[in-house]
């Protein structure tokens, strides 16, 4: 059974299925964590990497609108759509919000979510300096 359980943990995030994901708290997976930022079309969000993927924290924006490539390869979208029926995004005036830190397997999903649509979450999240997490994560 620990065998199967193990097979879940590593498919399920591949698919983009955040099922079994825990959610790491923001002040236990904050502690030496460089905080990077994710900017476009004037809205901004910040986050960080955790051991299970990459934490978005709360008071993040998200663009309102999504791409139109958002129709053709759907996983994004219906990301998005989850994510606004758990409440952890609200819509706002021109943006969406983040109402609680929520961690995603991988980078570029939380990027995917922000940008709504396919993004390089490699390349998109930047820290203080302008430094791209593919950058950081090199040296």
């Amino acid at each position: 059974m620990e065998v199967f359980y193990e097979k879940i943990n590593q498919l399920l995030p591949v698919l983009g299925v955040e099922l079994l994901v825990p959610l790491a708290t923001a002040a236990a997976g904050a502690l030496g964590k460089e905080e990077l930022v994710c900017e476009v079309k004037g809205i901004r969000a910040r986050g960080h990497r955790t051991p299970n993927g990459f934490l978005v924290l709360k008071g993040s924006q998200a663009v309102l609108q999504e791409r139109p490539s958002s129709q053709k390869y759907p996983w994004a979208h219906n990301m998005r759509r989850d994510l606004k029926d758990e409440g952890v995004l609200a819509e706002e005036q021109d943006h969406l919000l983040f109402t609680k830190d929520w961690e995603f397997s991988i980078p570029s999903a939380a990027a995917a979510v922000v940008h709504g649509g396919h993004a390089n979450g490699l390349i998109v999240w930047k820290n203080g300096q302008g430094r791209t997490l593919k950058e950081i994560e090199s040296v």
